[in-house]
């Protein structure tokens, strides 16, 4: 474990803003994880910080990082448990040397295992739930425990894990075998030409509510490219938030919060935002 105190987390987000943490800490087992989890009650758990946006300015947050638990732990039948802090191109990778099939159209998702187990992250029509076995999760009352798929409740980037803030510690996969690597090659491209990844980004920053695709509504109701402070719609699409140089985190938030009543005002729609926002 390493423990840091008035750590700097610009680096932590994507969006390449964050203030000063009280403490910033690296887990590197489960007995650590536990350890500080007792100890420490205003924390958050930060995978690769892909989709989260951290307030800047002095923070009473604790922050603890899982990014060294890493391992793939793997049976030889397609079953594969993978621990929380990998980073989710390095098991799209794995599938490819295994020549492991079902999650190929997550290619090029950023983000850790366990962030996107955490909100069952997905793209084109599949979810890191479709192949998931269990979730080793640690609970409310700092317990290590394995659930089975069929015991969690989990729907559109909605997780009992996220509803009730339990840590995701590792998840296990089942695959088939049969690697669609032109299927990979297809969603890396299309991401690459469709996403503003030259911009620091909040990646998806709403969700597409049912029927309905948010960079469409944004469009809509004229809010592409629309700029506050630093912070912009962005151009490339309009569902990622970009820092053009300077954004803060008030900017940021005015943002959300302008495209959120303007397409409430020209649609009737409600967004909801798909990032996680750190405050305090």
């Amino acid at each position: 474990m390493k423990l840091y105190k008035n750590h700097l987390m610009k680096n932590y987000s994507n969006m390449k803003i964050g203030g000063i943490a009280k403490e910033f800490i690296e887990i590197e087992n489960r007995d650590e994880l536990i350890e500080i989890l007792k100890e420490k009650k205003n924390r958050f758990i930060l995978g690769n910080g892909t989709n989260t946006l951290i307030n800047d300015g002095e923070l009473e947050t604790t922050f603890i990082s899982l990014k060294a638990i890493d391992y793939i732990k793997d049976e030889n039948n397609g079953v594969v448990e993978v621990g929380a802090g990998l980073d989710f191109s390095d098991l799209i990778d794995y599938m490819e040397e295994k020549d492991y099939t079902g999650l190929e159209n997550l290619a090029g998702i950023p983000g850790s295992v366990g962030g996107l187990v955490f909100m069952n992250g997905g793209a084109h029509g599949t979810e890191v739930f479709d192949r998931i076995v269990s979730v080793e999760i640690v609970d409310e009352n700092n317990e290590l425990r394995r659930i089975k798929k069929e015991d969690l409740k989990f729907s559109y980037r909605v997780t009992e894990i996220k509803e009730k803030n339990w840590v995701v510690v590792s998840a296990t996969f089942k695959f088939d075998k049969g690697y669609l690597k032109e299927v990979v090659d297809k969603y890396k491209l299309k991401r690459s030409e469709n996403h503003p990844l030259n911009e620091p980004n909040l990646g998806s920053t709403f969700k597409n509510p049912e029927g309905y695709f948010s960079a469409r509504l944004i469009i809509e109701a004229g809010l592409q490219g629309k700029q506050i402070g630093g912070a912009e719609v962005s151009m490339v699409h309009p569902n990622f938030i970009v820092n053009k140089g300077e954004a803060k985190f008030s900017d940021i938030i005015e943002i959300i919060d302008h495209v959120k009543l303007g397409v409430k005002d020209k649609t009737g729609i409600e967004l909801e935002e798909e990032i996680i926002i750190v405050r305090n």
